[in-house]
């Protein structure tokens, strides 16, 4: 279907249904009249086949324990050979309520309290939390940053890695909130120094579907014909994909025997959850039919960037518009026309938008903004009217 029919159909109000973007901007933000821009949601109903199937469910009234059946595998490990030429086993395949969770579950089970874990920032801030509230070391290395673009800095990672005795590298890809899609080369290039130095990676690829232009997203265990799998712990969902989040279910993918052994062991040691069934039942009609309705999405996002490129090229042209090949979330650079430490009051206050700070994924971004896309087309065009009105006469 084309961009208005998409949008006549999925575009929902989503005032009053108690959640977190719009009706915890008073609790977020301390005011509640504000455009919400902010959390990696969507203003998007999932698509029709998800709705029927999880409808079906629904009538037929039990919600007890579920098992996993052989066709859930399949339909997943299809729509990775199919996207990405990646198809998945079955034995790999362990199950979290969420992709941080899956990074949880990575540390406890492959670290212990005090070893280092290394992240690159700026990166989505439940990585920094996750890692400090589990008592390890934090070890944060910057990405370069050159006029909107990421890019990672090999020398400063490697001796990141060797000064602090890195255990564990949780890799964000694509990235939030850079919006690289890493190539097969720059991915080739930070596992290598990982396994150098035998540092666990665990790659949490859960913006995987939700890429443009000309990076073609790659699974970090695909890199290379697989050259990194003994060092590999995957974390994927169809949350992001699907708009899914809350319930609660995601991959994690350990293709190396002896890392899934570790990793059962740990978990055998659990109070553990069963499978959500809701999403078991979600996912595979996601996997199954969903294609066309993200291709859809993926339109409606892509014009809501190139629409806010323009508007601001011709009316703040000194505003950075972060490179967004993956992610729906991209970063604007404001600090041509606000001061770094009155970005929240400028933004708030007077541009009346609800966005996520830079400095929030890392100190060097101060300044910045993440703004997401995956919205009504009128939300991106007020916010923008409203941000054109106070920062061009600056």
């Amino acid at each position: 279907m084309d961009k208005q029919e998409f949008l006549q159909k999925y575009v929902v109000d989503r005032h009053g249904t108690d959640c977190s973007k719009w009706d915890g901007l008073q609790a977020k933000f301390g005011e509640d009249d504000l455009i919400a821009m902010w959390v990696a949601d969507m203003e998007f109903k999932t698509c029709d086949a998800i709705l029927d199937a999880m409808t079906a469910r629904v009538q037929h009234g039990v919600f007890g324990y579920g098992s996993v059946p052989d066709r859930y595998y399949k339909l997943y490990s299809d729509w990775m050979e199919q996207r990405y030429h990646f198809p998945v086993k079955k034995e790999w395949v362990r199950f979290a309520t969420g992709c941080v969770t899956g990074i949880a579950y990575m540390i406890h089970a492959f670290t212990k309290p005090g070893d280092a874990c290394m992240i690159l920032t700026p990166v989505y801030y439940p990585f920094h939390n996750v890692v400090t509230n589990n008592d390890r070391n934090l070890v944060q290395v910057e990405l370069d940053y050159d006029n909107g673009h990421f890019s990672m800095n090999y020398e400063a990672i490697e001796q990141a890695i060797t000064e602090h005795n890195v255990k564990m590298f949780i890799h964000c890809s694509p990235h939030n909130p850079a919006g690289r899609v890493w190539t097969e080369e720059e991915l080739d290039k930070v596992l290598a120094i990982c396994k150098k130095h035998h540092v666990l990676v665990v790659s949490d690829e859960i913006h995987q579907d939700i890429t443009f232009g000309e990076n073609h997203f790659i699974p970090a265990a695909a890199v290379a014909g697989g050259k990194y799998q003994d060092i590999l712990l995957t974390l994927n969902s169809s949350s992001k994909t699907f708009n899914l989040a809350t319930l609660i279910h995601s991959h994690i993918v350990i293709i190396n025997d002896e890392l899934r052994k570790q990793y059962d062991r740990f978990a055998s040691g659990m109070n553990r959850t069963e499978v959500s069934v809701m999403g078991m039942v979600a996912t595979m009609a996601g996997y199954e039919y969903g294609a066309q309705w993200l291709e859809s999405l993926l339109e409606v996002i892509q014009d809501n960037y190139n629409y806010l490129k323009e508007e601001l090229k011709k009316a703040l042209p000194k505003v950075v518009v972060c490179d967004m090949e993956g992610t729906y979330l991209p970063m604007l650079d404001l600090r041509a026309y606000v001061d770094p430490d009155k970005t929240q009051e400028v933004v708030q206050k007077h541009c009346r938008l609800a966005v996520d700070y830079g400095e929030w994924f890392g100190e060097s971004c101060k300044g910045f903004i993440r703004v997401n896309l995956a919205t009504d087309p009128k939300y991106v065009k007020q916010a923008l009217a409203n941000l054109i009105a106070e920062l061009a006469d600056k």
